[in-house]
């Protein structure tokens, strides 16, 4: 995406915790070489099964990226909101990954939100969501499904 930004600090993060970092930022990498309908489609898949996510847990999962990746601290933000979804995955939990633009100046951008609001960004609301990969709802048992039918 096109949204210039300062590369965020960066911290340590202990050895036993960087495995699934780097898996999530690997992967990350990989898939934002798709086009940006086949991005949606894996991580529509990938999130299958998931608990939303809570704001403490996405913005662990992106510091986590943001620590291990120099190219998702600095302007790598495509890469950096879909290596933090996948490491929520990951933790059990999925955030609603989003992408954007702003028209003056023009600009796209791409983050996570967590309980409708972007995680970790410096600025909120500048930009128009225009893909969205939301937490799926909670499934009913069937039962309840059922008996709601004869209503």
């Amino acid at each position: 995406m096109s949204q210039p930004m300062v590369p965020a600090a960066r911290g340590r993060l202990p050895l036993h915790r960087r495995p699934p970092v780097l898996i999530a930022t690997g992967a990350a990498r990989l898939i934002v070489t798709l086009k940006p309908h086949r991005i949606r489609r894996v991580l529509s898949m990938v999130r299958r099964g998931a608990a939303p996510a809570t704001t403490s847990e996405a913005l662990a999962a992106r510091e986590a990226v943001v620590t291990l990746s120099a190219r998702c601290a600095g302007e790598g933000c495509l890469q950096r909101s879909v290596a933090t979804a996948l490491l929520c995955r990951m933790r059990g939990v999925w955030p609603d990954w989003c992408t954007g633009v702003r028209t003056a100046p023009f600009r796209a951008h791409a983050w996570v939100e967590a309980d409708g609001l972007p995680v970790g960004e410096p600025r909120r609301g500048e930009f128009h969501r225009m893909m969205v990969v939301p937490v799926l709802p909670p499934k009913e048992p069937a039962g309840k499904a059922a008996l709601r039918g004869r209503r």
